[in-house]
């Protein structure tokens, strides 16, 4: 609320800050509720909003909650640490018993001068360590080699620990973290009855093991705390509900904004409002009734007829009676009087009078006007301004929207941060600024143009206003100084060419500081006046709105786009079946959730994964990212594009049906996919699609053609299983998988871009790179709506001299024919290290086969990146890798297979199973 002038008093402190009651001083002002005589108003600056108290019961509860939560939190912490002292404590006392215990049993001399320690001191061991309750009992020979241990697999190696020291008769106990968690060991020496140390015993247990009573006190401590609390909650409540009940229903915050309410009303109304008792005393008066009598600081508390008051009005306050819209003159001024007796219906006798200026009506309907200019031009201001999410558009729209109207000459210098989208630095130093709009009624001006970095001095009025985050007006340039020393030579040239008028207002959004605006003044002949800061003010304010906007979308728009780039692939794996070139191009409008991946397989076969998520922005982004990491999992199962598209299409509906649980932001519903796998011995291509466009099939002789693919249903809309489909790929075709957004576009139909892109690929042989440059250049649109991916793959075959293939009868004794041949193959390709590794997995995974599969049988061999080596039956049955027991008689077959191989898997086909591995070539 904007101050008047003439105004002598303000709620008191305590009246602010919710309290019922005030001092007053005594006389007829404090029994007519008035304000004290005599006490001055505060500046109406410093008037606080209405308080948002808290009632004094509130406090008190909050306090005790405090408290109580302190001790608890004491209390806990002690039960705590004494709980560990006494656990640590009681770790080390029973070690140290079931240590000594253990090393002075009898026999213990013999058993460790026997030939054999462990055959007789292990299960006395163990039993010793299940009935004393400790986690092992270890007993050691001199050199600290363990005779015994709960893991037979660690006897006989060395003692990890401190033994030096029991060698010399002496007990050790230390805290280590073992493999089983933090514990504490204890080490106690034998001795032979001649006093000589002849071996060690170390018993231990873990702390988490032993439990203290300290622990068993925290339900108690916790209770209390409950019971506390509660008593303080109770406590609380009866003594809200009588102060409640001593203030008639009225909380503080009620009875401060009823004050205040008061006050604000009385103050802001544009008539002057005085209280005048029976005694003709002044007993109240408000700032407009001070400005149109001139009464003086002091008026409240003195007679009517001491103020100096022209002798109408003075007549008319304190005649009596009632008076209605009569005119006086008082000074300068016409007013309007009314008067009305306080007397009726039992009120204090007195009266009440309302003045009103009368002069300023001629005024009013001369300020109508610019008034209405004004605001037209707010309102056009809103219309034009923010019409786009660029920051630098933005700035040029406020200044082309006020030049000629308000200014002659707009300059709008932002933070180089938020021309990037980013948070400008905090605090009223912003660094460097950027020049973003311009505007005038002249092309000649001698201001800086648009881009021009900007140092602001620090002892200029600029640097005052973005420090304060005030508007200031320079009326007259000319007679100013201090602006200058921004640019002495630029305000030389700025004053020469005519500019006499600024108004500078922080560019500021959400306490945020942006920029400044200036407006200036050379054309029109009257100077910037104090009324028009307002103005200025409300047209920065809501430009300065949109353009923190724009900077939050492009800092959100690069955010996207980083996360977006982040989830695609950073480089595309080494493989030998296909040369691979790929674009990606995200939409203008914002980031999608297109992808694309190529993925080694198995068999030097080669996967190809294009997929579009509709939508876009960060949700998009987002599922994208879990849709591929989706198809990398699904792909180490090597499973059927068909049913890897199943698995998908059943991890979608999981996904949605969390979304819809949770109230998640969105479903992944119209996803699409496309997975091809592509296999260089056989030549033939595998593919399955879940609703989206077709590849495209370019053959060495540049014919193009797209697959009859039967085109299933989006992800997550799937009722009917995935259909797969194999073609014979001539070695040199190219496959090319896109996404929609390359051949469908608002200009055009997917049929029409299909013919564009048959078009564009047709011709001669082109290297992979070269076509994605082709394809590009033929049918990227001007602005894409919607995000690219285009993956390029040129065909190679693995050749006939590098693929090696046997039947094996099921019969034992083929599996050293089948060896001697392997041999052979490798000594052929140079591979004469790798027979021996090679010979022995053959001869494991074709004893597997024969034993636990059915023909027939077949070996290949693979020269590859790797020699990859695969066994194939026509069983189901899948081999598990597993851990054989001392006593078994088999199950390390597998386990051999796996330390020799790099790599090794299963993959099932229509008529079987292969098994594979893959050796490295070094």
């Amino acid at each position: 609320m904007a101050r008047f002038p003439g105004r002598s008093w303000a709620p008191s402190a305590a009246g602010a800050s919710g309290s019922t009651t005030s001092p007053r001083s005594t006389g007829t002002a404090g029994s007519a509720g008035g304000r004290p005589h005599g006490r001055h108003q505060q500046p109406r600056a410093a008037r606080q909003g209405p308080a948002k108290s808290r009632s004094v019961a509130g406090q008190v509860f909050a306090l005790q909650v405090v408290v109580v939560l302190l001790l608890v939190a004491a209390a806990v912490v002690a039960l705590v640490v004494q709980s560990r002292n006494d656990a640590r404590q009681e770790a080390t006392n029973r070690s140290v018993a079931v240590a000594q215990t253990f090393a002075n049993s009898p026999g213990m001399v013999e058993a460790l001068r026997s030939p054999d320690p462990t055959a007789i001191l292990q299960p006395k061991a163990q039993s010793v360590a299940v009935n004393a309750g400790v986690d092992f009992v270890v007993v050691l020979n001199t050199d600290g080699i363990r005779f015994t241990h709960p893991n037979p697999d660690r006897i006989g190696q060395k003692f990890v620990g401190t033994y030096q020291p029991a060698l010399q008769g002496q007990v050790v106990v230390e805290q280590v973290v073992g493999t089983i968690g933090p514990l504490v060991q204890a080490i106690v020496p034998v001795h032979a009855p001649d006093g000589q140390v002849v071996g060690m015993v170390s018993a231990g247990i873990t702390i988490a093991n032993v439990s203290s009573a300290s622990e068993r006190q925290l339900p108690v401590v916790l209770g209390a705390a409950a019971i506390a609390l509660g008593l303080a909650t109770c406590g609380t409540a009866l003594v809200s509900r009588r102060l409640r009940r001593q203030t008639h229903g009225l909380g503080p915050a009620e009875m401060t904004r009823m004050y205040e309410h008061h006050a604000a009303v009385l103050h802001a109304v544009r008539e002057g409002v005085l209280i005048i008792g029976g005694d003709g005393m002044l007993l109240l008066c408000n700032d407009e009734a001070r400005r149109l009598l001139d009464l003086p600081a002091d008026a409240e508390g003195r007679p009517v007829a001491e103020l100096g008051l022209d002798r109408a009005p003075e007549e008319l306050l304190t005649a009596g009676r009632a008076v209605t819209d009569e005119v006086v003159l008082a000074g300068e001024r016409l007013l309007a009087v009314n008067v009305r007796p306080t007397d009726q219906d039992g009120g204090p006798p007195g009266s009440v009078a309302t003045l009103r200026d009368s002069t300023e009506l001629m005024a009013l309907t001369g300020r109508a006007e610019v008034a209405q200019r004004r605001l037209r031009l707010l309102y056009d201001a809103g219309v034009a301004v923010g019409s786009t999410l660029d920051v630098e558009r933005t700035a040029e729209e406020l200044a082309q929207v006020t030049v000629g109207r308000f200014a002659d000459y707009v300059t709008i210098d932002l933070a180089e941060q938020v021309l990037a989208g980013e948070e400008p630095p905090p605090g009223p130093d912003l660094g460097r600024m950027r020049r973003a709009a311009f505007a005038g009624v002249r092309d000649d001006s001698p201001f800086y143009p648009v881009g021009t970095v900007l140092e602001v001095v620090p002892s200029t009025p600029l640097a005052g206003a973005l420090h304060s985050g005030l508007p200031a007006v320079e009326p007259r340039l000319a007679e100013a100084s201090a602006w200058r020393d921004q640019d002495p030579e630029r305000a030389a040239q700025v004053l020469a060419y005519g500019v006499h008028s600024l108004v500078r207002v922080p560019v500021k959004a959400r306490g945020v500081l942006l920029g400044v605006a200036r407006f200036w003044r050379s054309e029109r002949t009257d100077a910037f006046e104090e009324d028009d800061l307002a103005l200025a003010e409300e047209l920065v304010a809501h430009a300065a709105v949109c353009i923190d906007n724009a900077r939050r979308y492009t800092r959100e728009h690069a955010m996207a786009v980083t996360l977006q780039h982040s989830l695609l692939p950073r480089s595309l794996p080494d493989q030998n079946a296909l040369d691979v070139a790929h674009r990606y191009l995200p939409a203008q409008a914002g980031v999608g959730g297109d992808w694309f991946d190529v993925i080694p397989l198995p068999g030097a076969r080669v996967a190809l994964v294009v997929g579009d998520v509709v939508g876009h922005g960060l949700h998009a982004a987002a599922t994208m990212g879990r849709l591929r990491t989706a198809i990398h999992n699904f792909s180490t199962l090597d499973l059927p594009p068909d049913e890897l598209l199943g698995h998908l299409d059943e991890l979608v509906n999981r996904i949605d049906q969390e979304e819809s649980a949770t109230g998640g932001p969105a479903a992944v519903t119209g996803a699409t996919c496309l997975y091809l796998i592509y296999d260089p011995v056989s030549r033939r291509c595998t593919l399955a699609s879940a609703g989206h466009p077709p590849p495209a099939l370019v053959g060495p002789d540049g014919h193009v053609v797209y697959p009859e693919l039967p085109t299933g249903p989006p992800l997550g809309l799937a009722v009917l299983p995935f259909e797969t489909v194999e073609l014979e790929v001539a070695e040199g075709s190219r496959l090319v998988l896109y996404t929609d957004g390359l051949v469908e576009d608002r200009e055009r139909d997917i049929d029409e871009g299909l013919e564009l892109l048959r078009a564009a690929l047709a011709g001669p042989p082109r290297t992979p790179e070269q076509t994605c440059a082709d394809v590009l250049g033929a049918l990227l649109p001007a602005r894409p709506q919607d995000d690219i991916a285009l993956l390029v793959a040129r065909t190679h075959v693995l050749s006939p001299d590098r693929v090696a293939e046997w039947e094996v009868p099921s019969d034992p004794a083929a599996v050293g024919g089948v060896r001697a041949a392997v041999a052979e193959r490798l000594e052929e390709w140079g591979l004469e290290e790798a027979a021996f590794v090679t010979e022995l997995i053959l001869s494991e995974l074709v004893t597997n086969a024969i034993r636990y599969g059915t023909g027939p049988i077949r070996v290949r061999l693979l020269r590859d990146r790797s020699l990859i080596c695969e066994v194939s039956d026509t069983s189901s049955t899948s081999p598990h890798l597993k851990y054989a027991a001392t006593t078994d008689e088999g199950g390390r077959g597998l386990f051999l297979v796996a330390q020799f191989a790099d790599r090794w898997g299963t993959r099932y086909t229509a008529t079987g199973k292969v098994i594979w591995t893959e050796q490295p070539l070094e």
